[in-house]
């Protein structure tokens, strides 16, 4: 299988972590070699990878805000739960699960925030939920490269991880609120998000060993679900510190 991801932080990142193949890349004519561009071509000189200069059409074909760049590349290579656990090498397990998030923008954004934050690893279902496409590479900046990501059925999952002493926060409008230096976002954690609609499925709820919401004060009832999870994963990165 094959991908055309596009952007120039995507590209970047996707030559820089070395994970997938790159079979080419096509640069807008008249785009000058200079800034992640000229990054771009050194490591594709380094890596050996083919540089077409072709009509900035052509580009928009694959997508409007393409800036100039396209890279054919191999599929997305998802991991196993079990890497993302070894992945921790160490340290207490930081691990954000997604219960069947569906806007590629809410997924590249929560990617983002967790490889920023030393997020061990990402968990999504394997059905039914949005999966790691060029859109989400992109809605990333091309974090996704660098973000161990499994999929895998989130309930057996979920046992698994409290079989590793893994402490399991579901994110949910239904829960208790988030307390300042709450306990229950220190050492050894799994944070579940729900999807945009629907929050967290009822089996996955019951699983989690308690769910919990971020404190609002103003009108609007909830965050969507790229904030509110990108803010828990601070508060569980300022516990950790």
């Amino acid at each position: 299988m094959r991908e055309l991801i596009y952007s120039r932080n995507a590209v970047y990142e996707t030559l820089s972590a070395k994970r997938r193949q790159v079979f080419s890349i096509d640069i807008a004519e008249g785009v000058q070699d200079k800034g992640k561009i000229e990054q771009i071509l050194q490591l594709a000189k380094e890596q050996k990878i083919k540089v077409n200069r072709v009509p900035r059409p052509k580009l928009d074909k694959v997508h409007q805000n393409n800036q100039g760049i396209v890279a054919e590349v191999s599929g997305y290579p998802y991991a196993d739960v079990l890497d993302i656990l070894e992945h921790a090498n160490g340290e207490l397990p930081f691990i954000l699960m997604l219960d069947s998030l569906q806007d590629p923008q809410n997924f590249g954004t929560l990617i983002r925030t967790a490889e920023a934050l030393g997020v061990h690893g990402v968990v999504i279902p394997s059905a039914r939920t949005v999966d790691v496409t060029p859109a989400v590479v992109n809605a990333s900046s091309g974090a996704s490269e660098h973000m161990l990501i499994a999929q895998a059925n989130l309930s057996q999952t979920i046992d698994a991880l409290k079989d590793n002493d893994i402490w399991v926060v579901g994110l949910d409008q239904a829960g208790a609120e988030i307390e300042a230096g709450s306990r229950h976002l220190k050492g050894a954690l799994a944070l579940v998000v729900g999807s945009e609609g629907e929050g967290l499925h009822d089996l996955v709820r019951k699983k989690c060993d308690i769910v919990l919401k971020l404190p609002m004060k103003g009108k609007i009832e909830s965050l969507n679900a790229a904030v509110a999870g990108s803010v828990a994963l601070y508060l569980a990165y300022l516990n950790r510190s």
